[in-house]
This record gives structure tokens, C-alpha cells and sequence, in this order.
């Protein structure tokens, strides 16, 4: 599904060169020399939008580009509607975050493009915040939706590709679920992440609807309803 870049740079770059995604790579507007993730051109040269743009480019396109953006749409857009509504500045740095340790990682696994591994991330969060959501697999199997991030591992793993990504989107993600929505509720636990009061004043001016009450499958943590419940997705 979600599948995994970890190749050694040049070969990848180079097979991404020859095979662009997107009307700006294919019209050689943009390469994806000029947008991979490079610590020595960021700090030697200042190419510090590489920090974005190793978000933005998911490969060629075909099923695993159109795979990316669905999922990347899907998840951003039901987090951002549930969990975090009327929380836009936590919104955002839950984004600020997941891409912090991202590049944390990629320099030390030589990783040249995140857009996938933060997908995982997107799709992680909302199944541990949404456990009793029933999911169908391609009319294949059914499970619960904190099975869907290993599921799509798995799908990875059949298809034999590398599943760094996947697990390094799947551990940030996890550390982010941990550090906001189980440590602070431990015994002795407290709030760490904490979004800045200057994003906050940037993002969340306008108040909350008073008289808005989310769903329950909108709330953290889902609702508990038997396996026949809820309609498969």
C-alpha cells in the first residue's frame, strides 16, 4: 500500500528524474534533484525548503502516487474535523512535530522523501483515536482501525518492498499518540506537547461553536458498538 522509498540516493533521484510525477516535473520545471531531502545542501548551500518539499513528492505517477493522495486527503481531512476541530494550531503542530522527527530520523537511515512516511503518521493517529471504527480491506478482511496502520505494513511486505517508511511513520506516529493522549492521562503523567502561544494566537482567533457536539466516532477514542455496528468503510 503505502509503499516504502530506501534505496541508496543517487540510484533513487536518478530513477525519480527519469520517471516525474505531477504537471510541473513532467513539463521539467521542477526536478526531484532540486526538492530531496540533502542535510550537507541545507546546511552548506541554504536550500532549506528541501525541509518541506521532502514532504511533497510522493514518485511517479501511478497507483502508489493516487494511493498517497487519497489516503493523505482522507486522514488529514477526518483528523482535522474530529479530534482536532476548533484546535487548528494544534492541528498544526502535530504537523510541526511528526516532520521534526521525521527528518530527525532521515539523517540517520538515509532517507531522501517523507511524504509517505507522514502519511503513516496521519493514518496512525486516527486509528488510536478512533479503536472501535470497523474497516474492510478490498473486501477482504475486517478489522478494527489501529489494525489498519499494520495492515498496510503487511500489504508492503506482499508486494516486497522495503517497509522503512512504513515503520518509521508508524513509531512517530506512535510517539505522538503516547506523549498526547496516554501519558498526560497516566498516574503522575502531564501534558509535554504543548502547542506555542504564538501559533495559537496566529490560528486560533475565531471561538468555538458553542453549540457544536461531535459525533462520538469524531472524539478521541471512538465509541465503543459491537462488530455489527458499524458499516465497514
Amino acid at each position: 500500500m503505502v509503499i516504502a522509498i530506501f534505496v541508496e540516493p543517487i540510484q533513487q533521484v536518478a530513477s525519480m528524474v527519469n520517471h516525474p510525477s505531477g504537471l510541473e516535473l513532467q513539463l521539467d520545471i521542477v526536478s526531484p534533484f532540486q526538492l530531496y531531502f540533502n542535510p550537507d545542501l541545507i546546511i552548506k548551500h541554504y536550500q532549506v525548503w528541501r525541509l518541506m518539499t521532502t514532504f511533497l513528492f510522493f514518485g511517479s505517477l501511478g497507483f502508489n502516487f493516487l494511493f498517497n493522495m487519497i489516503f493523505t486527503y482522507r486522514y488529514c481531512r477526518m483528523l482535522e474535523e474530529g479530534s482536532f476541530r476548533g484546535r487548528t494550531a494544534d492541528f498544526l503542530f502535530m504537523f510541526i512535530f511528526g516532520g521534526t522527527v521525521l527528518i530527525i530520523i532521515a539523517l540517520f537511515v538515509n532517507l531522501l522523501f517523507l511524504g509517505q512516511a507522514f502519511t503513516i503518521i496521519l493514518v496512525y493517529i486516527w486509528s488510536r483515536r478512533n479503536p472501535y471504527i470497523r474497516m474492510n480491506f478490498f473486501g477482504l478482511i475486517n478489522f478494527q482501525a489501529p489494525f489498519l496502520p499494520w495492515v498496510l505494513l503487511g500489504f508492503s511486505v506482499l508486494l516486497g518492498n522495503s517497509v522503512m517508511v512504513d515503520v518509521m511513520g508508524i513509531a512517530v506516529g506512535h510517539l505522538y499518540y503516547f506523549l498526547e493522549d496516554v501519558f498526560p492521562n497516566q498516574t503522575g503523567g502531564f501534558k509535554i506537547l504543548k502547542t506555542p502561544y504564538f501559533i495559537k494566537y496566529l490560528f486560533d482567533i475565531a471561538p468555538d461553536d458553542p453549540n457544536y457536539h461531535p459525533l462520538l466516532e469524531d472524539q478521541p477514542g471512538g465509541f465503543d458498538l459491537g462488530a455489527g455496528d458499524v458499516p465497514p468503510q
